[in-house]
């Protein structure tokens, strides 16, 4: 179950966290593994040395999701290159917190144009190919914030809550092409953006938690994985929550 051979696929911000928990796990499955970054070229480098020492094959590719006509050009360059793009995985996003009456337009505009911009020039680039084979996946990193919100962070909740719309109007606009688009809302994952948060906030947010846990990178990646298999193939448009039960 879950074979990916001969699937090429596209990683956003996989050099670290749940991107690169995702690369690892898709490229476990038998897939050809494209690392996205930006600043993070040895962390990507990483993630592929992992993935070549077991078994797997891949390589790195800088993507700025932050600049859409450059993310969609270096997408489809990607797909003309190796001549196909299964599975996309948008994974690069920022998170800049703060009160709203403490919030910069300037922030607010980096956060929607990485968060939100970002995933939809890399999906508009896929999916010009996607199209033209009538198969593909693609799936998005949304957030239980985009789904419930959260204090301090309106400018992020904003762009998680709009991926959330992108899903679902991309997923209608796309099944006659056979392509699915869905979306993984995580909880509180204990990655590198959770890893600042103080033990005061930690705490706080467990109790929020039913399972009274962080979840981990993998737990992510391996939904992910399920979601680019043959096997969801009639999933598309939907919200798969992660998050122990934060969110219901």
């Amino acid at each position: 179950m879950f074979d990916l051979s001969g699937k090429f696929a596209l990683v956003t911000g996989g050099s670290r966290g749940i991107g690169a928990a995702t690369a690892k796990a898709l490229a476990a499955q038998g897939a050809y593994v494209v690392v996205g970054y930006l600043r993070g070229e040895a962390a990507a480098k990483d993630t592929l040395a992992f993935i070549e020492a077991a078994g797997g094959k891949g390589e790195i590719l800088q993507i700025d999701a932050g600049d859409f006509e450059g993310s969609e050009k270096t997408v489809i360059e990607l797909a003309k290159r190796l001549g196909r793009l299964d599975i996309l995985v948008v994974s690069a996003g920022i998170a800049i917190d703060g009160l709203m009456m403490r919030l910069k337009e300037a922030d607010l505009q980096q956060t929607l144009s990485i968060n939100l911009g970002g995933a939809i020039a890399a999906a508009k680039g896929a999916l010009k190919f996607m199209m033209k084979k009538r198969s593909g996946r693609v799936i998005f990193l949304s957030s239980v914030v985009g789904e419930a919100g959260n204090g301090g962070q309106t400018a992020y909740a904003a762009s998680k809550a709009g991926l959330l719309g992108v899903t679902k109007s991309l997923a209608k606009e796309y099944a006659s092409r056979k392509i699915t688009v869905n979306a993984v809302t995580p909880g509180y994952i204990a990655t590198d953006m959770t890893a600042s948060l103080t033990d005061e906030q930690r705490t706080a947010m467990l109790t929020g938690v039913p399972l009274a846990r962080p979840g981990e990178a993998d737990e992510i990646a391996a939904t992910i994985a399920f979601l680019a298999s043959d096997e969801a193939g009639y999933i598309t448009g939907q919200a798969i929550r992660v998050n122990g039960g934060m969110y219901m």
